[in-house]
């Protein structure tokens, strides 16, 4: 009797230990000893991360989970421990794991429209919630979010609902400007800077209706006045993913919101050839003009002309130039970016934008150099190239001086000799606050 009035006491001190914050995993449950200590140290603000997490109330159930991909039923019985410290990319992140049981319709949403909907009803909302608690963390270099969703669709003249998995990484000054930014072009510099992407691939959000390239949806010749989103609701029905098998279940009914229409559907950016020849000839008289008037400041190789060419999905208008920089003996490749816009690109921007005012017709601009140190003939740095490739809604913001030149940089692509690197101008130039 004394035996299994231990084991009896023992099993309720464990269970008791493991539901005493139920949003948060038991730091004993994480292998890394740094992450397994950080979970100990902030245990009572992951605590209180985790009441605020119980009261966001989005349009549809949504749970947290060690799992993903669960049917609802299995998911009110799983673990719904997801709170933790982890790493990306060889940094801390705060992560957040869940299950939100919207299901969206295929032929009236593409992914970004799903992917932006996840975002605003569930990843803002959490955001809202860790950032103010942890912004001041100096351990917490990023928030980490996995969150699944649904899709309804057919394949094959049946309905099939399968799940689709959301990951948003964004660092912690961007979170930090998204959330506490009032200018609606500083906050999406900063949702710029996320790592999103949707079943392994990688979109871009716009918080303002759909960027000119993305793909838009496949949709009937007169698309209906609104969308919808349907969630599961009510018990279980036999289900069937795109592999063909029939696993888990699909709602026996389904309830509709109405939400507002979106903006009317942008065609694919065009990055053909022939699209990129008729746009260069369209602007030619441009393109001589800023040359011609800022070669002296700008260092233009002469041999390649300003030319819009295809990245990304989009068209970039990109400018050859070279960079020459002050003798700096010992300055690593990344510090020597970091002066190629100080020194040379940020001068180039609001002039040559002044240029080109139709914003429609391209994406963004690249800005292609190579560089050169002064009195160093054939020094290493005439080897790097360093290439950087703005979006115009970020590049705009500069020009109007609402934001500055990190937040355009974090905004867009920096590649070195072909690679495409982070760059912190500050950290790259040694500290200095330039």
């Amino acid at each position: 009797m004394r035996l299994n009035s231990w084991l009896l006491i023992t099993a309720s001190v464990l269970f008791s230990f493991v539901n005493a914050y139920p949003q948060v995993l038991a730091p004993n449950e994480i292998k890394d000893p740094e992450l397994r200590a950080l979970q100990q140290q902030y245990l009572d603000d992951l605590k209180a991360l985790g009441e605020d997490v119980r009261t966001i109330q989005p349009d549809y159930p949504f749970y947290l989970s060690r799992k993903l991909d669960l049917d609802e039923q299995q998911q009110k019985a799983a673990d719904q421990r997801s709170i933790r410290f982890d790493r990306y990319k060889g940094k801390t992140v705060l992560e957040i794991t869940g299950n939100y049981y919207a299901a969206y319709p295929a032929d009236k949403m593409v992914l970004e429209q799903r992917a932006k909907q996840t975002f605003d009803s569930i990843v803002m909302p959490l955001l809202k919630a860790a950032v103010p608690r942890f912004q001041r963390n100096s351990d917490v270099k990023a928030y980490a979010f996995e969150i699944s969703h649904h899709v309804i669709g057919k394949a094959m003249g049946v309905t099939m609902e399968r799940p689709e998995n959301l990951v948003v990484v964004l660092p912690q000054q961007a979170a930090i400007r998204l959330l506490g930014a009032t200018d609606e072009n500083v906050q999406q510099a900063a949702l710029l800077q996320a790592e999103i992407y949707l079943n392994g691939d990688p979109v871009t959000l716009w918080l303002k209706g759909e960027d000119r390239h993305l793909a838009a949806a496949t949709r009937t010749t007169d698309p209906p006045a609104s969308s919808s989103v349907e969630v599961a609701a009510g018990g279980q029905q036999d289900k069937q993913e795109d592999k063909g098998s029939s696993e888990g279940a699909v709602a026996q009914a389904a309830l509709a919101k109405t939400v507002k229409p979106a903006d009317p559907p942008v065609p694919v950016r065009d990055t053909s050839a022939q699209a990129l020849a008729s746009l260069q000839a369209a602007n030619q008289e441009a393109l001589a003009a800023t040359v011609k008037e800022l070669d002296a400041k700008a260092h233009f190789v002469p041999y390649a002309a300003p030319a819009f060419i295809a990245f990304r999905k989009g068209i970039y208008l990109e400018f050859s130039l070279n960079t020459t920089l002050p003798e700096a003996p010992g300055g690593s490749r990344y510090r020597l970016a970091a002066l190629a816009f100080d020194e040379h690109i940020a001068h180039l921007i609001r002039p040559m934008l002044g240029y080109f005012k139709d914003d429609s017709q391209f994406d963004g601009v690249s800005f292609s150099t190579t560089l050169h140190l002064s009195g160093k003939t054939g020094s290493p740095a005439s080897s790097e190239a360093v290439e950087f490739f703005f979006p115009l809604s970020a590049l705009r913001c500069y020009e109007r001086y609402d934001c500055t030149g990190q937040q355009l940089i974090d905004a867009g692509t920096v590649l070195i000799n072909g690679e495409r690197i982070g760059l912190d101008l500050q950290i790259a130039e040694g500290g200095s606050a330039r």
